[in-house]
């Protein structure tokens, strides 16, 4: 049986010369897609300009039928995306081994252009929801070949085994084959912007696989790289090493998959290398792992699988209510924030969600699930959040890395109890105090999971607040020299009515009334 090693090489191989043979324009180095650092934050670059993903995750068949897609973009449109996350399936891409038929792929791509739209694309290779449904029927039968994993009582599960070489470099072949098609058909307009290995990997319903191949795994000494990740010393198997206990299962089920992914990823990028990212189901607190999807890019097991996939930056999906919680947690030095599954689309928290993301963590994008089932877009909270971030996104962009950028909405308990003390933030020389209770309106008339915004100093004395239902003040001694509202065009401010009466409560505060998205420019001074 050949080594991972051994695969991992042959797949870097089989991917450069899909790359070589590739028709069409090359993409010159420079200007495919990309991430880079700027400053504290990591942007996202398209065309060589930082890009802000204000997206919608398709629901997972919706773009597997062109016809069924095409009835889609009226709604994507009038939601005022600028990218729609799209699944490809395996079993469709290869449905003979070998061979490979991108009909659909080059559909999708042709229908995001045509609605002036770009895409991130979602590959549902070897596992979707821990699951390994989406696989070729070429691969399902052949359990010899593709062995499943096994349950700690030797039970199979439909959910193909990681520790199979044969998987790994089925799986990998037919991800490179479509980046190589990828940069045939999409190297020269970049449609595709970035991709998603694999989706939601987790074991089930236990720990960590128990086949043939992952015992005898699990009993080799545990990887250097897994040492130093998780500040280890000495030397052993898993069990010696860490104990034997569900957490170390989890710990070498997450290095397996991420090891995994890593080989997928490189095989990719030989082709065509756009930034990819793996997705997180995350973990219910009091679950032990296989109650929920064990092993996946969770918080607890970032670093090691931060030190086993290093290709692919991590990202959650987030269904929970506490999504200030688990989104805070992915926002690191060597990782975007990215909210690719920010819950299910119409949730009517979204907006303050993708406000307090952009804001507070400098998140490259932001993207509810099922975007195409808001059977309103017109009424859709989304929609006029969405148009005021792309109003903003110039100025967003530029500031992003600063540290001069804020996000606030009230953070939400796991149980859904929502906390709406207000908050304060020392921006320069300021302190920044904001309310999410507004003082005009009646509080039984007020969804307070609804507001939030961000807040962008512009220069020393000067701020820039966008969002709804929030309220600031800025201390004692500090006044309203001058606040007005304004919209931006092609990044220029354009006033429109100065606020310094009524509307700032004769300068005491500065209020985005809820309802509606705004934007208000504040000059402060002392006295």
């Amino acid at each position: 049986m050949r080594t991972l090693i051994q695969t991992l090489g042959a797949l870097a191989l089989t991917a450069a010369l899909c790359a070589s043979t590739a028709l069409g324009p090359a993409a010159a180095a420079e200007e495919i897609p990309r991430l880079a650092r700027r400053g504290d934050a990591t942007q996202l670059l398209v065309d060589g300009k930082p890009f802000l993903i204000l997206g919608g995750e398709l629901g997972n068949s919706t773009a597997s039928s062109l016809p069924y897609l095409q009835k889609q973009w009226p709604t994507l449109k009038a939601l005022n995306l600028n990218t729609v996350l799209a699944p490809v399936q395996w079993d469709q891409v290869e449905p003979v081994e070998g061979r490979f038929d991108f009909t659909v792929v080059d559909g999708v791509i042709a229908q995001a252009r045509a609605s002036d739209m770009r895409l991130v694309l979602l590959w549902f290779g070897a596992w979707k929801n821990s699951m390994s449904t989406y696989t070729p029927a070429w691969v399902k039968r052949d359990g010899q070949r593709f062995p499943l994993a096994r349950s700690a009582q030797g039970q199979a599960q439909e959910i193909l085994s990681p520790a199979a070489p044969a998987t790994l470099a089925a799986d990998a072949r037919a991800f490179a084959a479509l980046m190589a098609h990828l940069k045939a058909v999409d190297g020269d307009r970049h449609t595709v912007i970035m991709v998603q290995v694999e989706n939601e990997i987790g074991m089930l319903p236990s720990a960590r696989d128990h086949s043939p191949a992952a015992e005898a795994e699990f009993r080799k000494p545990v990887p250097a790289a897994v040492l130093k990740a998780t500040g280890k010393t000495g030397s052993g198997n898993w069990e010696q090493v860490f104990g034997k206990s569900p957490a170390t299962d989890e710990l070498y089920q997450a290095w397996t998959y991420g090891r995994f992914v890593e080989g997928l990823a490189r095989a990719g990028a030989s082709a065509y290398p756009l930034p990819m990212y793996v997705n997180a189901a995350l973990n219910k607190p009091g679950v032990a792992p296989g109650g929920y999807p064990s092993a996946g890019p969770l918080p607890h097991l970032y670093a090691v699988w931060k030190a086993a996939a290093p290709s692919v930056f991590q990202a959650p999906d987030i269904y929970y209510p506490d999504f200030t919680h688990w989104a805070a947690q992915y926002d690191r030095p060597d990782n975007p924030l990215f909210l690719p599954e920010a819950d299910r689309a119409g949730k009517v928290e979204a907006p303050a969600n993708a406000f307090w993301a952009i804001g507070e963590h400098d998140a490259i994008g932001f993207s509810p699930f099922a975007i195409e089932t808001i059977s309103d877009p017109a009424g859709n909270p989304l929609t006029g959040a969405y148009a005021l971030l792309d109003e903003l996104t110039p100025v967003l962009l530029a500031h992003q890395g600063k540290g001069v950028t804020r996000g606030f909405r009230p953070p939400v308990s796991f149980e859904g109890v929502v906390d709406e003390t207000p908050q304060t933030a020392k921006m320069g020389d300021w302190t920044v105090k904001v309310s999410f209770v507004d003082p005009w309106t009646p509080r039984d008339k007020q969804v307070f999971t609804a507001h939030g915004g961000l807040v962008i100093r512009l220069s020393a004395d000067e701020f820039l607040v966008a969002g709804s239902g929030i309220t600031l003040t800025f201390g004692e001694g500090v006044g309203l020299e001058k606040v007005t509202e304004g919209r931006f065009v092609d990044g220029a401010w354009v006033e429109g009515r100065w606020l310094n009466g009524d509307e700032t409560h004769q300068g005491r505060h500065v209020r985005l009334e809820p309802g509606r998205f705004q934007t208000q420019r504040v000059k402060l001074y002392r006295y």
